[in-house]
Parts: structure tokens; sequence; C-alpha cells
């Protein structure tokens, strides 16, 4: 599929692994990405794609090339998902050059023992030449891996971004934004960033910044649609999520045994209700995917948290969360927490040590209940709902 000047898309859709990382669910599936810049002199392949499809994926480069060689493999990123098909890739092209920066040689050996001495190695603003085409190389260090980097062809605007401004979901039949409904997209993009790039904000911070000045008008990611109109708002995406950046709106996380933990999450709910907050999310999280916490996290300024003690600590569920929580960066909240014990208060302190680590702002001390709650345990809850949005309402 042509997509701009002698730029071919050849990437696949997967429609069938349930889980990315063996851990996200993917109820839209989604689409490894890879491209083909046909030039006069030479062919350069950018990125793969898992090797699971790779009798897919070649069929659509020889539907492209043909017979013609491909000169060169540019390399942005070596998770499996977009790297798996190297060692295929270079049987079949026994003559392609590897182009990565120094960390992406040493992966391409460990993972696949698949370098050779002609390959290119290139440092932060190095170019290649294809003929017509011109690619200039940006190393992108720990987005989200240490060799991440984006390779921008200067003659027609398109980045080739590697991970950056990509989300789950497959493409069905249509791969640039402006001739396919993108709705759906957008969810994906930000479930993608906090599950995946939620750690490394400040590193998606530098790329952005390196990235200010380049005259871009497409961006091809490794996942999910290429962006021509929308990369504004992909762009912005990345800035709030990168920066903190949230919209008014509680969500409300708890696990619960018996339902008790439950019943003071409600009445939190009805608390915050009650002070005008519009928008309040709730997540049971013994239920819940993860994913789609975590990315509710992200979106809204603010976070009540209510757990049980289980066997001398945190209900699991919670305990799950909040580990989570504390290697993101997600320290621009406002947060309540409320806790049970029968006979041993632990899941408070053990919420209270985790936000060290997270660094959010308690809006007031934690609610805590013995055994049974009771009416003022309840009316507890609800003062602490009532506080936490108010304090999130009266922020600018």
């Amino acid at each position: 599929m042509r997509i701009n000047d002698n730029v071919y898309y050849v990437g696949v859709n997967d429609r069938t692994k349930h889980r990315f990382e063996g851990l996200w669910p993917l109820p839209y599936g989604v689409s490894y990405n890879s491209y083909l810049i046909v030039d006069h002199d030479a062919v350069a392949l950018v990125d793969t794609v898992d090797v699971a499809f790779f009798g897919e994926y070649i069929d659509k480069i020889k539907t492209v090339i043909a017979d013609r060689p491909i000169d060169y493999l540019i390399i942005n990123h070596m998770e499996p998902d977009h790297s798996g098909s190297i060692a295929l890739i270079r049987k079949y092209y026994p003559g392609i050059k590897l182009v990565g920066n120094k960390k992406t040689m040493q992966m391409v050996q460990g993972f696949y023992d698949a370098t050779a001495d002609d390959d290119v190695c290139v440092a932060d603003g190095d170019t290649l030449t294809l003929g017509h085409h011109e690619l200039k190389f940006y190393l992108t260090p720990m987005l989200h891996w240490p060799e991440t980097m984006m390779t921008f062809d200067t003659t027609n605007g398109t980045l080739f971004s590697g991970d950056a401004f990509g989300c789950f979901g497959a493409l069905n039949g249509h791969v640039i934004d402006t001739q396919m409904e993108v709705a759906p997209y957008w969810a994906e993009m930000e479930r993608y960033y906090a599950c995946i790039l939620g750690k490394f904000g400040a590193p998606v911070q530098a790329g952005l910044k390196k990235l200010a000045n380049v005259p871009v008008k497409m961006i091809c990611s490794t996942h999910g649609p290429v962006w021509t109109e929308l990369i504004p708002q992909a762009i912005t995406t990345y800035q709030r999520l990168a920066t903190g950046q949230t919209e008014k709106g509680l969500v409300v996380c708890y696990g619960s045994m018996y339902g008790n933990t439950a019943r003071m999450a409600e009445a939190v709910c009805e608390g915050a209700a009650e002070a005008g907050m519009k928008k309040i999310v709730v997540h049971n999280l013994s239920v819940s995917d993860i994913s789609q916490v975590l990315a509710d996290i992200f979106r809204y300024k603010a976070l009540a948290i209510g757990s049980p003690t289980y066997n001398g600590g945190l209900f699991p569920v919670v305990d799950d969360l909040m580990r989570r929580l504390a290697g993101r960066n997600v320290g621009q909240h406002e947060l309540a927490l409320f806790g049970g014990f029968t006979w041993s208060s632990q899941a408070v302190k053990a919420m209270e040590a985790y936000n060290e680590k997270i660094k959010m702002h308690l809006v007031a001390s934690p609610v805590e209940w013995k055994q049974g709650v009771t009416g003022n345990d309840l009316q507890s809850a609800r003062q602490l709902g009532r506080m936490l949005a108010e304090q999130c309402n009266n922020m600018a």
C-alpha cells in the first residue's frame, strides 16, 4: 500500500493474540507496522514484524519490489514484535545491511546472532542517502528501550517514529488517518501509553523536544494509524501524558473480600458527587482490566484507593495496582486512601508506604475502620469523597 512519495506500508495485523507482552488485553487486536522506501539507488525496509507473520509479510514486500533486493534494514526499536523477522529477512536478502545505533547492534547480536561486518552503525544526527531520499537518525533513548531511535525522511517529511505515537488496535483496511474513523484509536493510544510508556515521561519529553523543529508531515509509527492531518493531536496527547496533565475527574479503585471496602468505595463516590464531581469512574480491581484502570488514572486528576488488610498486608489486586503506579509517572494527582482490618491494621500503612514512592498529594488522613463498617465509617468515607472532589474542582 503506497502511502506517499515511494514509501509503502507492508505491515500486518494480529487479531489472534489475547495479551500484548503477555499482559495487556487486545480487544481490537494490534498492528505491527513496517515500511518500504523504494528509491532509484537503494531500497530500505523500516522495521520488521512479529516473526509469526513472516509469510504474509514477505509476500507484501515482494508485491512491492518483486525480485529487487533490499539494501538496508532500518531498526528503530528492538522489541521482538518489531525485530522478530530480522534473522529471516537476512536469509531472504543476504546482501542487506542493518542500520542501527551501537546499542541496537548489541541487541541484534544478543537476540538473533545476526550482525555482519558491513552493517551500518549510526549516531545521533547521522544521515543515509538512498538516492532521492535522505534519512536522518534521531536517537531517543529510553523511549522506551535504551536503543530506541527515530528515522526522518528529509525528502518528504516522513518520521518513522518506532513505538512513539503508536496505539493498540489493528488496522481495518485503511492505514492513513484521513481515510479512516480514528476515534477508537485515541483511547487505545492512551491505554498503550499508560501501559507501555507510563514510566518514561522524562525521556518522552526529551524526545518531543528533540523533534520540536523537525518539519514532520507524516508520522509512521510501529503500531496503529499513520498520522498526517492529525499529527498535532497525536503530539499533544503525548505531551499531555508525558507531563502528567490531567482533567477534572475521579477514579475510585478498590478491592473487597466481603463487601465492606466496596460499601466504603460507594460512599466515597456519593460524597464526591455531592460536592459536584461529574466524572467519576469506579473500578473493582478484582474485575476491571488493569490496563483500563491505568489509562483512567492517567486521564483524571483525583484518585481514591481502598483495600482491606489481607495476610498482614494489602489485598493482592490493590497491591498490584499500587506497585504499578510506583513504576509510573503519576505523581501529579490528588489522592485519598481508605482501608479496613479485622485485628491488625496494615492496609492503610502499606498504601501510605507505596505513596512515599508514588508521591501523590494526600488530601486528608486516610479513613480506616475495624471489622464491619458502621454508619459513622460511611459518613467519613463520604466526607473523604467530598474533600477529594473539592480539592480537584478548585484547581485550575
